[in-house]
């Protein structure tokens, strides 16, 4: 997706977009959803910042396999996307998870995440 089209896309839009592309393993997609220097921030983890981070992140130290997220709200106060919901997966160690997060996103100017917070039910997932 180019910058102009992604630029007016609704944020909201944008977070269930992200849970898509990440649970279908979706890496490049992921990461093409993140500016350049944008910053995450999750237990368990020094913050990332950038796309290298980002990109090492996704393909290596997450240390979950795979799995499905459930979006149960979704709310938004520009530029800031406020999400909670369900995760049901598998970690590398290969333990089932089901546990409940909430994220939250910053939107900027060119329509991509500039910061990213994530927290989970559940110690260090």
């Amino acid at each position: 997706m180019d910058r102009a089209s992604q630029a007016v896309r609704p944020a909201a839009d944008l977070v269930r977009s992200y849970y898509q592309r990440v649970d279908a393993g979706d890496v490049d997609g992921v990461l093409d959803l993140f500016d350049p220097e944008a910053v995450y921030r999750r237990p368990g983890y020094e913050p990332m910042r950038g796309r290298d981070a980002l990109n090492a992140f996704y393909r290596s130290e997450r240390v979950i396999e795979h799995g499905t997220h459930t979006v149960v709200t979704v709310t938004e106060q520009l530029p800031r996307v406020a999400v909670s919901g369900e995760f049901t997966g598998t970690l590398r160690s290969g333990k089932q998870v089901s546990l409940e997060f909430a994220d939250f996103f910053t939107v900027g100017t060119d329509g991509r995440f500039s910061h990213r917070e994530t927290y989970f039910y559940s110690p260090l997932v």
